[in-house]
């Protein structure tokens, strides 16, 4: 079977505040289209955990002491040859300086 990857899934988690941000930054640099249809996510609550170190510059928190955030997971469809920009897009307006972002390769059924 040979498996050509289109599309990958985006995903990637923000505090609350910046969600729509992150959604507005990653639709208008062209992810998120299903179909017919533009500006397509998902959104889960979520909570991020994580400890800065010395010489870390967090958005939030201090370095060594654990921190707790309420963040949202966004996720988003994109094709392949758009995925780099879309990714510099997200990492310009997120405001941690280590973003969690994850791409997943994704099979369409026409491969299966």
């Amino acid at each position: 079977m040979i498996i050509d990857v289109k599309k990958v899934q985006i995903l990637v988690t923000v505090p609350e505040d910046y969600a729509q941000e992150i959604r507005d930054a990653i639709c208008s640099a062209g992810a998120g289209i299903m179909g017919n249809y533009t500006y397509c996510s998902m959104t889960m609550k979520c909570t991020g955990r994580f400890k800065p170190s010395n010489d870390a510059n967090p958005f939030i928190g201090k370095a060594n002491k654990c921190e707790v955030v309420n963040e949202e997971r966004i996720e988003v469809i994109c094709d392949i040859n758009i995925v780099k920009n879309v990714i510099k897009k997200i990492r310009e307006v997120h405001p941690y300086e280590e973003p969690g972002i994850d791409i997943i390769p994704l099979i369409s059924e026409e491969d299966l």
